[in-house]
């Protein structure tokens, strides 16, 4: 599952990324939460320490880039080339050991500004056989295989930058790895990392979304 996360001296690392990934879960699965925090050998007050730190990386004035933080945590990451309409851009992949059927992507618009980090579906991984609401059970999918499996549904800008949607009929939450609640009172399902939405975009494991221009919104390089 991977080593203890580190103490606030030592190097933040994979297994403190997959804590804060946790705390981002909790309020919405706090069950499978527990079991998986328990996995990695970690109290709730270390996940509580690696989610302060990341905030911390992530709001310093002289902090890295984005792309360049998720390397310096992760390592280096498998690299995928995506075609965006006349563009081209870089897909970085990393394993997440909690869940190994599935990887952590950061999308990298020419001028190396971040477009969008999630979980997806590892490449060449079966994914889930979604036929019904009753088959959206907690850490079941990611996002864009519940849209593509309930079309019309498609991912949308929530409510909060830290927050997603399926539209029309379904709200997905910040840090898990698909779906939170739907109109019909679904329970909480998995989700995906905050990020920003995604550009348009025809690669199979993205829905395009009609209403948004990454080149107007790019985290800052």
């Amino acid at each position: 599952m991977g080593r203890m996360p580190a103490s606030a001296a030592a190097p933040f690392g994979p297994a403190d990324f997959q804590l804060v990934l946790l705390r981002r879960m909790a309020d919405h699965n706090p069950g499978p939460v527990e079991d998986a925090r328990r996995a990695l050998g970690a109290t709730t007050a270390e996940m509580r320490e690696a989610n302060r730190r990341w905030q911390a990386m992530t709001r310093s004035p002289r902090g890295r880039s984005a792309a360049a933080r998720y390397r310096s945590v992760l390592g280096t990451p498998e690299r995928l080339r995506r075609t965006i309409g006349d563009l081209e851009c870089e897909a970085l992949l990393w394993p997440v050991p909690l869940w190994p059927d599935l990887r952590f992507e950061v999308l990298l618009a020419p001028t190396g500004a971040v477009w969008n980090e999630w979980l997806i579906r590892a490449p060449g991984a079966p994914g889930p056989r979604l036929r019904t609401l009753a088959d959206l059970t907690p850490w079941s999918c990611t996002v864009d295989e519940a849209a593509r499996a309930f079309p019309p549904a498609r991912p949308l800008e929530g409510s909060a930058p830290t927050r997603w949607g399926l539209g029309p009929v379904v709200w997905i939450l910040p840090g898990s790895r698909a779906l939170a609640r739907t109109s019909a009172a679904l329970s909480s399902v998995a989700m995906a990392p905050p990020c920003r939405p995604p550009p348009p975009c025809s690669c199979t494991h993205q829905t395009p979304l009609n209403s948004t221009d990454p080149r107007r919104r790019p985290d800052p390089a």
